[in-house]
């Protein structure tokens, strides 16, 4: 299996295109967007150039990496041979599904179709299809290149095979993967959204700043990055959106998005992506200014 198709160049999406064609693989770049599919490339090649810098690769190996990858915006013309197609679209319900409806009418009949769903069930999303045996959640954790981590997600009916091979091209990609089972939010983010979303409320709450709540959780709990700069960085919407496919699958009050989070989303203040979130990132995309709505 060579030809992989990624859909989606935004930073899933580019990430996981990169990675595969890092490893040999024929990657087609499908989005709707040529203005996105540049920017994905753009994304690539300075992340090359930077690995290039620090002698992790070759010339050579950036150039061949970046003859892996082909753009398309036509999505029957992107994904008509490949073996393996991964959908890194945005976390929408509906686009996902519409996307694996037309995935199965396009695909070979021995394509496996696997989605980059953070939280959306894979029973859902394979139900859609004539081939739920081939469907399968690949989630990979940003930034792909880096992190090793790939959740390994089997639908209902998710063959042992397809499976097996989704494993299989995990480690070629010299990722860890791990198998978890299909519930919203599967491991990852069934443990991480609860955790931003009561960094939210604490701040909602006026127990403590932006910055004090962030340095607590950096310093006292040696994480990398504080829960409300991490929230920005994976995009504010998308937690909203992961957090509501939880609450709706366990219909448990402990998922339900904080107010705070609801009101930043419909404000258009979506973290790193619209330039302000908890931080202000209209001069660096650091977060090292509160925004000015928490000061």
């Amino acid at each position: 299996m060579k030809n992989i198709a990624v859909i989606g160049a935004g930073s899933m999406g580019n990430g996981i295109a990169h990675t595969f064609a890092q490893f040999g693989y024929k990657v087609s770049l499908i989005d709707v967007s040529q203005e996105n599919l540049d920017k994905g490339l753009a994304t690539i090649t300075k992340n090359l150039d930077r690995m290039l810098a620090k002698e992790k690769i070759s010339e050579s190996d950036k150039n061949e990496t970046l003859a892996n990858i082909t753009l398309y915006t036509d999505l029957a013309k992107g994904a008509e041979y490949a073996g393996l197609v991964v959908e890194a679209a945005t976390e929408n319900e509906a686009i996902k599904l519409d996307l694996f409806k037309q995935l199965d009418e396009i695909c070979p009949d021995d394509t496996i179709l696997a989605t980059n769903t953070s939280s959306i069930p894979i029973t859902k999303i394979a139900a859609v299809t004539k081939r739920s045996e081939q469907v399968i959640g690949m989630h990979f954790m940003n930034p792909v290149p880096i992190m090793k981590l790939v959740e390994i997600i089997r639908g209902y009916n998710t063959s042992d095979e397809t499976n097996q091979i989704v494993v299989e091209i995990a480690k070629k990609l010299k990722k860890v993967p791990t198998e978890v089972n299909d519930y919203p939010g599967f491991v990852a983010n069934r443990i991480l959204m609860p955790m931003l979303n009561e960094a939210i409320e604490t701040l909602y709450n006026n127990v403590a700043g932006v910055k004090e709540i962030d340095t607590v959780m950096k310093l006292g709990m040696a994480h990398p990055m504080g829960p409300l700069q991490l929230a920005d960085f994976i995009g504010l919407d998308v937690c909203l959106s992961i957090l509501e496919v939880m609450y709706d699958g366990f219909k448990n009050p402990k998922y339900a998005p904080c107010p705070l989070l609801v009101n930043m989303v419909r404000a258009g203040k979506l973290g790193v992506k619209s330039g302000e979130g908890f931080y202000d990132y209209s001069a660096s995309k650091k977060a090292e200014v509160v925004s000015s709505q928490f000061k």
